[in-house]
């Protein structure tokens, strides 16, 4: 019974799909903590915008941002082949396990450190400049519960949207244009998620003035817009592979079956 299973394709393709998403949603939360700049990592200087009289704007992004795409094309993929029961199985799960990594991050952070593991010298061979070893993993990985909240609230949201304007965009136009309910799609979803995390994670956790938090909101969105626009081709990849991989009529079928949940 269990080789049965494995030796289904449509199983296999979505224990891919599943194993795929719920990564990259797990590694965007971690990652998230890290603040990068954009600009000078492509070798640019970085832009000084000014938006609603908030100055020094720029793609100052957190590392999270560059798997979160990523997740919400892979929403995309699952939402035309298993349809919306799918894609929010998968996002239930996947917040329930984000959830449960933080809880067990947090208990790593309680457990009283090793006295030669505090000083980064006992095990590293003191080349790093770590004093603080505990500290250190307490920045890293100890983030805000309310960017966790936010965040979380943001992509369970963003899904729910997602969903909802694939399949309405696919219904008024067919199994064509796959470019417009994909992106499509992804472009309201990504909107709607760059304003709810920070709107909980910094204008309610933080008090940040709500004119600081749109400002910064807009600015990430229009780096998710140009990725959402520049990642279109891989939507078409991913199609003609699992299309290949089912074979037509199989494929067809399962489109047609997510179509009409």
């Amino acid at each position: 019974m269990i080789t049965e299973f494995y030796k289904n394709k449509v199983n296999r393709l979505f224990l891919i799909l599943a194993g795929f998403f719920i990564t990259n949603a797990l590694i965007a939360e971690f990652v998230g903590v890290k603040i990068f700049s954009l600009e000078k990592t492509l070798g640019f200087t970085p832009f000084n915008w000014e938006l609603f009289g908030v100055d020094g704007l720029g793609f100052n992004l957190t590392a999270g941002v560059v798997l979160w795409p990523v997740v919400f094309v892979m929403t995309d993929i699952i939402n035309e082949y298993f349809g919306e029961r799918g894609v929010k199985m998968l996002s239930y799960m996947a917040i329930g396990l984000i959830i449960y990594a933080f809880m067990m991050v947090y208990f790593s952070i309680w457990l009283v450190p090793n006295d030669w593991w505090q000083n980064e010298s006992g095990m590293l061979g003191g080349n790093a400049g770590i004093k603080d070893m505990d500290l250190a993993f307490k920045k890293i990985f100890g983030q805000g519960l309310w960017i966790i909240i936010g965040s979380l609230f943001a992509f369970l949201v963003g899904q729910i949207v997602d969903v909802f304007t694939f399949h309405r965009i696919k219904q008024r136009t067919g199994e064509g244009k796959i470019w417009l309910r994909a992106t499509g799609s992804t472009l309201v979803s990504q909107f709607i998620d760059s304003f709810v995390v920070l709107i909980i994670a910094f204008y309610i956790g933080a008090d940040w003035p709500l004119v600081q938090v749109i400002a910064i909101g807009l600015v990430n969105y229009c780096y998710k817009f140009i990725v959402a626009i520049i990642m279109t081709p891989a939507i078409y990849l991913a199609h003609n592979v699992i299309d290949n991989y089912l074979g037509h009529e199989l494929s067809t079928q399962l489109k047609d079956e997510a179509l009409a949940q």
